[in-house]
């Protein structure tokens, strides 16, 4: 089959680089269309129960995620002078693009008895115009006694204050939201150099923004930087500046096929499908790599370019698509999660990592096939003396110290499962902050003023009309607010109840010890002037439905990580929500963005989990088909498994959580690793027939030669990854790195433990008619024709007594 395909990529490699061409032609309209998301990630189902109920709850109450907070703690704003320029921030936000309203300090509004309507109205607290420092103390004074904003709005405790800003839902969906955020700094930037005052801010919509912009940002830095390092890896492996510069030219044309296929499928770019690129460019070269080097091997050989070009193909064809296929499962075995954020990174990658290997294996031999013929300094790489000189005591190492081999195995397996035993599954609503950057620490600061600012939501159903406004019903819902505000890790909680108690205040004139829930005989007067209350700001609209059935209790959260929110929600809150309410005919359900990042957590580490289970199936069929011997499938799975093992233990030792960036890479690098054991065995099993299945001989030759390939390899995916680890981003950093150290792991495994375990364990049957699938592939780097013979010189090079004979 490899014969009829080398001979149709030579025949017709115009018309193919032609028609490749017209697809990136349009594929690049396409990629010009691609847009960043702006969405928070979504890791529960759209069917999801949960997620239902969370879409009828916005539907009903509005978004509970659609806050940004300005807040700051300087006694100096306090200042007449300062105070105004505080104010005059507040007007310049409001005329921002897509901001809906701005509550803060210098535009509250206090509820006024009107006994003349039998009705409340809402009054300013401040003037337009404050005259003197004196009026602004007293104003001041007032606001301490309106405790519906006092622990809201401002820090009893040390006068912090918070500006809350409601942005429109579509505009912080869409590219206008940059604008909005970068208006918004501007104009705290022009208060702070005008005042001195350090402003702070939070709040979902804010960092996703940043998040957003950062991502763009880096996506062109890490392609940029993947491109010159392993451009340069490749140059010093041939010394020729035209095979590095036509390589990265063929892997572009991948590249963007890439943002092609995003806006093909309807996708945008987040964290993880900004990664794409520089991993296709990373696998593009190691392609390139083993391309051009057997191309310069069959040249050498034969001295005739269109036969060495077709022998690439012929020889290198099976080999390549089986490494590039094992890559591809690690990437589309994410298909079967329900998390769209992850099938959209699977689909792009596992499909393009297939399309590199159609285009690599069409056009570099295509292109060498019009330039002219390598020179000798291009092979001077392969002669690296020092390597060849480890690789020497690698394979003495497999043939007489191989039980200490596998004690070292067995250590680090049990080295492995001990740090297992300590890894923990804990992630952040905003993980990938670093803490030590602006928007982590104001994160810090308003976890610290405010209690946080991630949202968290119960809806009460009362299941009568007007039964929110019922006397028993509200003294229950007080009860269940007194205990939240009781938790440390919650802010002061905000419902219709909050606007009865200040009713009941504004009913009695001001007084602050009258900020309670009326009792039965106040509740007559109180309640009749609420039901004559319009409800102009829509305020009411937030909190209540229109049949006084539900009602809404909203509260802020700290980011105080998976674990102890699953426990505070589900332990704590839920228990103690449901002995409040029981026997009473109301049904709670504690909802919002924060209940659902809990579960999404949980749900997005056993997807995970299932992809890696369904990768590592899958695998090991493909190595099944390849061997056909239940024996050899083991043997060449062990290494790579322990890789993985190694890296999990490590993970665990070093307080590295598992979460989608770190889980996420047990999927991908057991793909790529396995192909290290792929190339090993054939080359092993190419040995075998050459000498009449004698292993010893086998497993050196193999070791000489393959293992040469696979540190090459080894060493440019190391560097292809390891780059990430200078992202801004935690959980990219943690990618990088884990994936980096686990392919470097499984180059030593492959190195030592593969050939120790086939010294050990494998019995062949020396048939030499048999003909399996793995001996289609060639190994790449230092294929050989087959010999007749056992070269018996190479018997007296590796005589483990010591003497040649």
């Amino acid at each position: 089959m490899w014969d009829k395909i080398a001979s149709f990529i030579i025949r017709f490699r115009l018309p193919l680089i032609i028609l490749i061409l017209l697809i990136t032609v349009a594929m690049g309209f396409y990629a010009s269309k691609v847009e960043m998301s702006y969405d928070l990630a979504r890791t529960v189902p759209a069917n999801d129960p949960e997620m239902i109920f969370l879409q009828k709850f916005k539907k009903q109450f509005g978004e509970d995620a659609n806050i940004i907070g300005v807040a700051v703690q300087d006694s100096s704003v306090y200042t007449l002078q300062k105070f105004n320029h505080f104010r005059a921030l507040n007007k310049a936000i409001k005329k921002i693009n897509g901001v809906n309203n701005v509550l803060s300090l210098t535009e509250l509004k206090i509820i006024r008895k009107d006994t003349a309507h039998t009705r409340f109205h809402l009054d300013a607290l401040f003037p337009k115009e404050v005259a003197s420092q004196q009026e602004l103390d007293s104003l001041m004074g007032a606001l301490r006694k309106q405790l519906f904003y006092m622990g809201q709005l401002v820090n009893e405790r040390n006068g912090a204050t918070m500006m809350l800003i409601s942005v429109n839902k579509e505009i912080m969906n869409s590219s206008k939201r940059i604008k909005l955020t970068e208006d918004l700094v501007k104009a705290g930037d022009e208060f702070s150099k005008a005042t001195g005052i350090h402003l702070h801010y939070a709040g979902l919509p804010f960092i996703r923004t940043i998040m957003a912009t950062k991502v763009r940002q880096e996506l062109q830095f890490f392609l940029y930087l993947s491109a010159l390092v392993t451009g340069l890896i490749m140059f010093l492996f041939f010394r020729s500046v035209r095979a590095v510069l036509f390589s990265m030219f063929i892997i572009g044309i991948v590249v963007v096929w890439v943002m092609g296929t995003l806006t093909l499928f309807g996708f945008k770019i987040t964290l993880l499908s900004g990664l794409i690129p520089p991993v296709i460019v990373t696998i593009g070269i190691t392609n390139a790599i083993y391309l051009l080097n057997k191309y310069h091997l069959e040249y050498f050989k034969r001295k005739n370019k269109p036969e060495a070009i077709a022998n690439v193909v012929k020889k290198m064809g099976l080999a390549m698509f089986l490494t590039n296929l094992t890559v591809a499962i690690g990437f589309l075995t994410l298909l079967t999660t329900d998390i769209l954020l992850l099938r959209e990174f699977g689909i792009v990658a596992g499909i393009n990592i297939l399309a590199l290997f159609v285009v690599s294996l069409v056009m570099i031999p295509a292109i060498f096939s019009w330039l002219p013929e390598p020179q000798p300094k291009h092979l001077r790489h392969l002669n690296f003396k020092i390597m060849g000189r480890f690789l020497y005591l690698v394979d003495i190492a497999v043939h007489r110290y191989r039980p200490a081999i596998y004690v070292a195995g067995l250590m680090l397996t049990v080295f492995s499962v001990l740090g297992i035993m300590q890894l923990k599954s804990i992630t952040y609503m905003v993980d990938d902050v670093p803490e030590n950057s602006n928007i982590g620490k104001d994160l810090k600061f308003f976890e610290s003023n405010f209690s946080g600012i991630m949202p968290l939501e119960v809806e009460v159903n009362t299941g009568k009309k007007r039964g929110v406004l019922n006397l028993k019903n509200l003294n229950k819902i007080n009860e269940f607010e007194s205990f939240i505000d009781s938790l440390p890790q919650v802010s002061r909680p905000i419902s219709i109840l909050s606007l009865v108690k200040a009713s009941k205040q504004a009913f009695y004139g001001g007084d602050p010890d009258k900020y309670e829930l009326p009792t039965k005989p106040e509740s007559a007067f109180i309640l009749r002037y609420m039901k004559n209350q319009g409800d102009s700001t829509g305020l009411l609209k937030s909190f209540v439905d229109s049949t006084y059935t539900r009602m809404r209790i909203s509260m802020q959260i700290a980011d105080i990580g998976s674990v102890k929110m699953d426990s505070l929600v589900n332990t704590v809150i839920e228990p103690r929500m449901n002995k409040i309410f029981e026997g009473t005919g109301i049904t709670t359900n504690v909802t919002g963005t924060t209940k659902l990042f809990i579960k999404g957590n949980k749900f997005l580490i056993d997807n995970l989990r299932e992809s890696l289970l369904l990768a590592f199936i899958l695998i090991t069929l493909s190595m099944a088909m390849l061997f056909a011997n239940v024996r050899m499938i083991i043997i060449s799975l062990a290494p790579n498994l322990l890789a993985l093992m190694i890296t999990a233990g490590l993970m665990g030792y070093f307080g590295i959580h598992l979460k989608a960036s770190t889980a996420l890479i047990f999927s991908i690098t057991f793909g790529i690793s396995v192909d290290n054991s792929i190339r090993f065995l054939a080359k092993y099993r190419q040995e075998q027939l050459t000498n009449n299945f004698f292993v010893p001989l086998s497993v050196s030759e193999s070791i000489l030669e393959t293992g040469k390939s696979i540190i090459y390899t080894s060493i440019v995916l190391f560097a292809g990854f390891i780059i990430f680890a200078f992202s801004s981003f935690g959980g990219t950093i943690a990618l990088g790195v884990l994936t980096s150290t686990t392919l470097v792991i499984s180059m030593f495994t492959n190195l030592i433990l593969l050939p120790a375990l086939i010294m050990t364990f494998d019995k062949p049957k020396k048939s030499k008619g048999e003909k399996l699938l793995i001996d289609e592939i060639d190994p790449g780097f230092y294929g050989e024709e087959e010999d007749v013979d056992i070269d018996l010189s190479k018997i007296r090079i590796h005589d483990r007594s010591g003497s040649a004979e």
